[in-house]
């Protein structure tokens, strides 16, 4: 099962809309959303590996604005089969 991240600010927890824009910098200056892409820009390609905070305009690395909620354990859920199937 594929986890949905939440997409914000790791430093004030501003959440990027859909409409906000960013602007690639060299070589192209193409505006996109680069939650849409990952950080690629969509006009030349470049991996941008930092993305500044529209609200506070701190920088950050790309992949931590992706904030993953924590992951379900299955160890207590196997152990309860278990213990139901050998009853």
């Amino acid at each position: 099962m594929e986890r949905n991240a939440e997409i914000y600010c790791p430093h004030c927890e501003w959440r990027p809309r859909p409409e906000d824009r960013w602007q690639c910098a060299q070589p192209c200056a193409a505006i996109w959303n680069t939650f849409w892409t990952r950080s690629v820009c969509p006009g030349c390609g470049v991996k941008w590996p930092q993305t500044q905070c529209l609200a506070c305009g701190e920088w950050a690395a790309h992949e931590a604005w992706y904030h993953y909620p924590p992951v379900v354990e299955k160890v207590a859920r196997t152990s309860q089969e278990h213990s139901v199937s050998e009853s």
